[in-house]
């Protein structure tokens, strides 16, 4: 019996120390799973933080609300977009406008980011102020050339102080970038700049861009050259500086819109005001005298994605005809004078016979209404024909059709024909204008004797390659006249209005469906009534002085004859005279300077037509820095914005830590209204998605709620610049394809604790198991030894 008491002890030993091994290797296990577990999530939480902290970047399972993420550069992490509400004061005074532009940069996001936002204004927009406010300080922005200013800006970036800078891309395109934005912070930056009133038979008006529409920029053309035997490669790019017009666009399929604006406009028209509309937006107006009226948007707010016109009339018999202006700055008199000539000089009786080449986009930014405006337009245009008129066709996307082999006479059989054609096209590919130009410009054979040649483009001019149509224009216009007709919610007025001007032509603006048979029986006076030619002005009685624009342009029925000048002394005397011919009678007018009414920026309004005559004479100047510098001089002398100098303003004070990142980011841009997404970024139509929830109607709705909230949202911004602004500005999941960010760590750690509580249990189960054994084994020997 002893013996067997010995081998169950044994036995007893060898079970405790094989279930003790178990029980440490369990233990050691769950501490090696949990310690794993835990550095996983350190290191995930370290990543996220990094990121989020020091750079600004997020996770789309970090956001708590919806919001624009745009790829960062760090892998699997995105940046929030910068948020932007606008706030617009336009003061008009007799011809002259003042406008003040306030941008109210959020920043939504847990770092630092500079905001880029590419923005239009009017393409005679003189832009002379910028102010960046910081608290309740205002820094005044400094007129700089390009170089320099970008310089100062990019050193107070670099030493994480707020800056502002403001460039010219085109003239009626303007990049504003502010750096150092921080967490949850809104800068506020000021733009002011001055324009004139358009006129154009009896009607005043202005437009106010509000959206810049994607252009299409045709891709570099790379040659073959020979270099001393050896083969090289020459690239010309119609379009250098396409990364700075090519702002991120928010589809709105799927994004509520943004940068809402609020505008007030305060008219003071100089003479009794009738008639007041908007045609694109509602309006309230306010009359505070016979002569002066407040119009605010009756919504109180809009999104930026179509163009704000308004028009206004004088009372019946009460408008003005013509109009002399000056101010004196600097020891200098600069004038502004606008006179209408008589509709009896213009020789609207005499009918001349004409050779049309009408010319439509049907690319793909023209798809919706557009396209229809433009058609509709256009089947009008050939309607109007004459049969002793000649005329042909000519269509273009990234493809081109010229639809008749040469000019035909306008029979009635062609002129359906033409019609049936044009109302069978459909908005799709690329713009490539040029092909098209040049096949309206050198391709339709000489002008026939006693014949005028006009050539009506039809676009939106979406595209970014004006400088090639310019020059097109310039050098192969010959004997035709070119007449722009802008279509769509935000065309493109810069290149409608310059090239009108480069072709001796005219433009008119096409925003709605509503206004095609009235725009375009406007255009058909000025296209059958011949023009006024031979404008000079100049000046008598001693007066001497610099007039733009040099040379004048022609004239048509109801436009006035629009100039400034500038003038030594600060009391000149003598008469400014204005002389044409409309046809073959001569026309004069005379006005004395001594009686002209007191204006305001007069002087920039001269010296940005200055510029752009300047630009005008570029190719009668072969040194490229001989022209740069004379825009320049005249740019710094008149603190205004221009393709060689910018505005940049630096807060004395960093306000980013050292070793805190500093993150690039765009604003993003609304779709203009009626554009359709697909059609302009090439996309082939989508089936449907099996993963989509709610009806079309639906998820639409949601769209227009988010676009709401959004409006709301810049209601607290533009009320409370330093207040942070919360709620939804837009969905994005449809702009990037969203990362697996999640880690195994949280997976880790459970285990590990479910095999560290086994542990417990098994080996508190064995202790007690164990003094039990002990305790029979006890009694055994004691019972065995009695």
């Amino acid at each position: 019996m002893f013996l067997d008491d010995e081998i169950a002890e044994s036995r007893t030993r060898q079970n405790e120390a094989r279930w003790g091994m178990y029980l440490a290797l369990a233990a050691l296990a769950a501490c090696i799973v949990m310690i794993i577990g835990l550095m996983t999530q350190a290191a995930a939480q370290t990543a996220s933080a990094q990121p989020q902290q020091m750079a600004g970047y997020v996770r789309p399972n970090d956001m708590g609300t919806g919001a624009l993420l745009f790829p960062s550069k760090e892998p699997g992490y995105f940046v929030e977009a910068p948020r932007l509400a606008t706030d617009v004061q336009i003061d008009v005074n007799g011809p002259i406008m003042r406008t003040r532009v306030t941008q109210r940069f959020q920043n939504p996001s847990k770092g630092w980011v500079e905001g880029t936002y590419v923005f239009p204004l009017p393409d005679d927009s003189a832009v002379d102020t910028l102010k960046m406010q910081i608290g309740d300080r205002f820094i005044e922005g400094q007129i700089k050339p390009r170089q320099a200013a970008k310089e100062i800006y990019e050193q107070a970036k670099a030493e994480g102080k707020k800056a502002a800078l403001l460039e010219q891309q085109r003239p009626n395109l303007f990049t504003n970038q502010v750096a150092n934005i921080g967490p949850g912070e809104t800068v506020v930056v000021q733009i002011e700049y001055q324009s004139g009133v358009r006129q154009s038979n009896d009607a005043f008006t202005f437009r106010f861009p509000m959206v810049v529409a994607p252009r299409y920029n045709p891709q570099p053309i790379v040659q073959t050259v020979d270099l001393d035997s050896r083969s090289g490669y020459a690239v010309s790019d119609p379009v250098p500086d396409r990364e700075k017009i090519e702002p991120p666009v928010l589809d709105p399929r799927e994004n509520a819109k943004v940068n809402p604006v609020t505008l007030t406009i305060n008219l003071k028209a100089g003479f009794p005001i009738g008639e007041v509309t908007s045609a694109y937006h509602e309006i309230e107006t306010t009359t505070l005298d016979q002569l002066t009226r407040r119009i605010t948007l009756k919504s109180g707010r809009v999104p930026a994605d179509r163009d704000f016109e308004l028009n206004w009339k004088a009372v019946e018999g009460k408008s003005p005809y013509a109009g002399l202006f000056r101010e004196t700055v600097g020891g200098k008199t600069y004038l502004l004078s606008f006179v209408t000539p008589p509709v009896t000089a213009t020789g609207a009786d005499k009918q001349v016979r004409r050779e049309v080449v009408f010319v439509i986009d049907n690319s793909g930014s023209m798809a919706g209404p557009s396209m229809e405006q433009a058609k509709e337009s256009l089947a009008l245009a050939i309607s109007r024909l004459k049969p002793e008129d000649r005329f042909n066709v000519i269509r273009f996307d990234d493809t081109m059709t010229v639809h008749f082999p040469d000019l035909v006479e306008a029979t009635p059989d062609k002129r359906e024909d033409a019609i049936a054609f044009v109302r069978g096209l459909t908005a799709d590919g690329g713009t490539e204008m040029l092909p098209a130009l040049e096949a309206a410009l050198r391709t339709q054979g000489p002008v026939a004797a006693g014949a005028l040649r006009q050539v009506v483009f039809l676009t939106d001019g979406a595209i970014g390659n004006e400088g090639q149509l310019f020059q097109e224009i310039q050098n192969n216009r010959g004997d035709a006249r070119v007449f722009t007709v802008g279509i769509g919610s935000a065309p493109n007025s810069h290149f409608m209005t310059k090239a009108a001007e480069y072709g001796r032509g005219t433009f008119t603006l096409i925003g709605s469906e509503s206004q095609v048979a009235a725009r375009m029986g406007e255009l058909f006076t000025k296209l059958e009534s011949p023009a006024m030619t031979d404008i000079s002005a100049s000046f008598e009685g001693g007066a001497t002085g610099d007039i733009t624009p040099n040379p004048m342009p022609d004239l048509y029925r109801g436009e006035p004859v629009v100039l400034t000048a500038e003038l030594d002394g600060t009391a000149p005397e003598g008469k400014l005279r204005i002389v044409g011919k409309a046809g073959d009678q001569p026309w004069r007018v005379e006005m004395d300077i001594a009686k002209a009414a007191t204006g305001e920026g007069i002087a920039k309004l001269w010296a940005r037509r200055k510029i752009d005559d300047i630009e005008a004479s570029a190719s009668a100047i072969a040194d490229p820095a001989t022209l740069d510098k004379q825009i320049e001089t005249v740019a710094l002398a008149h603190h205004l914005v221009s393709r060689v100098t910018s505005l940049v303003a630096v807060d004395a004070t960093p306000s980013r830590p050292a070793g805190e990142n500093l993150t690039e980011t765009d604003v993003p841009l609304n779709l203009p209204a009626g554009w359709d997404f697909g059609k302009v970024f090439d996309e082939k139509p989508d089936a449907p998605d099996p993963n989509a929830t709610g009806t079309v109607d639906e998820r639409e709705a949601s769209v227009e709620s988010q676009t709401k909230l959004a409006m709301l949202t810049a209601d607290r911004m533009l009320a409370a610049p330093t207040a942070r602004a919360a709620g939804l500005i837009a969905e994005a999941n449809n702009q990037v394809n969203l990362p697996q960010t999640a880690t195994e760590a949280d997976k880790q750690i459970l285990i590990g604790l479910m095999l560290l509580a086994f542990a417990l249990v098994a080996g508190s189960t064995f202790v007690f198991w164990r003094g039990q054994i002990a305790a029979l084994v006890t009694s055994g020997v004691r019972r065995h030894g009695r």
